[in-house]
């Protein structure tokens, strides 16, 4: 079938996602797949069987609309148990399709046409195209090379009357660098009194390494007022594949972001939320996480030292960022695909996380996984 009419195209330079196009290359080819950030050890069996108990109790028709109170609660008592923040769960909190879900809500919802979004690059590469199907306009601001650090006076450059928002994500993907105590007093000094809104993607705020405090939005009480802080289930408890999220952000914002949020799925996974909800009384479950990626982490980053790779401080998330200036000269996407197709090991480039696909030489590698997979693939770039 043919379709005749004319198509014109919302967003006509986005293409398949890079995490699409290095994971399916990665199994066309048999590699060891580096590249998509998931974890190929198993979930938890208490969750999984918490999920199945809630599955087998009936809890499998819609959730309320902003999600199950009881993970709402949960959340609430756990953000003011880490931050020392209170968030109302009736009308402050609410649980998303993911966090992709939650990013799209929260710019579908504050973006107008003509309206600007500072994005910080590299970037996950959801943010501008929400921005841009609202009509609103991106600004780029990237992040300085080699230790990936927030050029300041650049971003308070790019504020104007029409800037409605400023998005930061800690700890960062791809580099895996994180926002100091000093960046966000910077970016609360710089949005105080004004209307610009702020998106913090925290998305994998219980990965973080060597002793460092996770800074939130919610430490900050002015910045918390205009923050909307978005996490993630599927990062923090190894579940990608249940999309599972939540949003955090006062009720006048929040009011808006739930008109979005009905119209784009309406609810989340039932049993899921629940078991969630169950799940997260034991502390130990997120508290432990820091120590269980820092030992992978560790360990992938003392197997490929001998390596021509150049190892870019990585402090958070869950993923390296390898430097190959001294082994070739090759773009990066050249590059991740040849080591890909040639030594069996899929990594990200960096490149396609900046708007013109700026190339310094570095790809990026998902260490989630296990010791015996990270003991292979370090083996083979070893040899590169």
């Amino acid at each position: 079938m043919n379709y005749q009419g004319k198509i014109t195209s919302r967003l006509p330079f986005a293409g398949t996602s890079i995490f699409a196009v290095m994971s399916g290359l990665a199994n066309e080819v048999g590699a060891i797949n580096l590249s998509q950030g998931f974890p190929d050890f198993p979930v938890s069996m208490e969750l999984v069987d918490l999920v199945n108990h809630y599955m087998r109790q009936g809890f499998n028709q819609y959730a309320p609309m902003p999600g199950v109170l009881a993970l709402r609660e949960a959340i609430a008592a756990k953000a003011f148990d880490t931050f020392g923040i209170t968030y109302d769960p009736a009308t402050e909190i609410n649980i998303t399709a993911g966090a992709t879900e939650a990013i799209f809500c929260v710019i579908t919802a504050m973006i107008h046409p003509g309206d600007e979004a500072i994005i910080i690059e590299p970037a996950y590469d959801s943010y501008a195209p929400a921005v841009q199907l609202c009509g609103g306009v991106v600004r780029y601001s990237s992040l300085r090379v080699p230790a990936y650090t927030i050029n300041w006076p650049e971003i308070e450059s790019m504020i104007s009357s029409r800037t409605k928002m400023i998005m930061i994500n800690t700890p960062h993907n791809p580099t895996g660098s994180v926002l100091s105590a000093e960046d966000l007093k910077h970016l609360d000094r710089i949005t105080r009194n004004t209307n610009i809104v702020v998106m913090s993607d925290e998305v994998y705020e219980h990965l973080i390494f060597d002793g460092i405090r996770h800074e939130s939005a919610c430490y900050y009480p002015e910045l918390a007022g205009r923050s909307f802080v978005i996490g993630s289930f599927g990062k923090t408890f190894h579940t990608t594949g249940w999309k599972t999220g939540f949003i955090m952000a006062p009720a006048i914002l929040m009011a808006e972001v739930r008109k979005v949020h009905q119209f784009v799925v309406f609810a989340s996974n039932t049993p899921i939320q629940y078991a969630v909800a169950d799940y997260l009384k034991n502390k130990e479950n997120y508290l432990q996480l820091p120590a269980f990626y820092q030992q992978k982490r560790d360990l992938f980053v003392s197997l490929v030292k001998e390596s021509r790779f150049r190892i870019i401080p990585s402090h958070g998330t869950y993923f390296q960022l390898l430097d190959y200036s001294a082994i070739s000269d090759e773009k990066e996407m050249d590059f991740a695909v040849r080591i890909t197709r040639e030594f069996g090991v899929a990594s990200v480039p960096v490149s396609p996380f900046y708007h013109d696909k700026q190339d310094n030489k570095v790809l990026r590698f998902c260490f989630a996984k296990t010791e015996e997979t990270l003991v292979k693939a370090a083996e083979i770039l070893c040899k590169i």
